[in-house]
């Protein structure tokens, strides 16, 4: 579980409570917090790999009643999920940001909307350098229509924090006023 203290934008653990750390100070992020339930360390990494890679399905329910349990519900009009890249949806069969969204919106009686869509394609993020990954998708999504004022956009894994900026910064420009960020496991560095 990541617990207190953490930074108050990016949500990375932190020796003392910070407004911003190291890792988010001196960026410009599309989103107002990010939050996660756990450290996306090698156990976790596996069990997110049979989850989004190997179809275990079952896992979006367990993720999320984890997620429920250890981050705040969010003050939002609704719940957004970044969207998948196309030709992963269809290897795949399903989408883990979606199946996480849908979960967490039962559990804490919020809608839950395909807001975003993915624009041309890009590169896979595992491997890419930080400034890669935020250049891979800087321009990556766009809104399918105006978003509410505040949304919660949930995805299964923050690493660089790369991709959520992006998704979240379409939002804002669709006219969402606020946009916080949950997800399942967070990279610490």
């Amino acid at each position: 579980m990541i617990v207190p203290p953490l930074c108050g934008r990016c949500g990375a653990p932190t020796v003392w409570p910070v407004e911003r750390c190291r890792e988010c100070a001196g960026r410009r992020l599309g989103f107002a917090t990010a939050r996660a339930a756990v450290e996306y360390d090698d156990a976790v990494r596996r069990i997110v790999g049979g989850w989004k890679e190997r179809g275990l399905r079952r896992l979006a329910a367990e993720a999320a009643a984890l997620v429920r349990d250890t981050v705040p519900r969010p003050d939002a009009d609704g719940l957004a999920f970044v969207p998948p890249d196309g030709d992963r949806r269809l290897q795949r069969g399903h989408h883990p940001a979606e199946r996480l969204a849908r979960e967490l919106g039962r559990a804490w009686e919020l809608p839950v909307e395909r807001l975003l869509e993915r624009v041309g394609t890009s590169t896979r993020q595992r491997g890419l350098s930080l400034v890669e990954r935020r250049r891979n998708v800087r321009h990556a999504f766009r809104a399918r229509r105006p978003a509410p004022r505040t949304v919660c956009l949930v995805d299964d894994v923050y690493t660089s924090g790369a991709t959520a900026s992006a998704a979240a910064t379409a939002l804002r420009k669709a006219g969402a006023r606020r946009v916080e960020v949950i997800c399942f496991a967070r990279a610490v560095r």
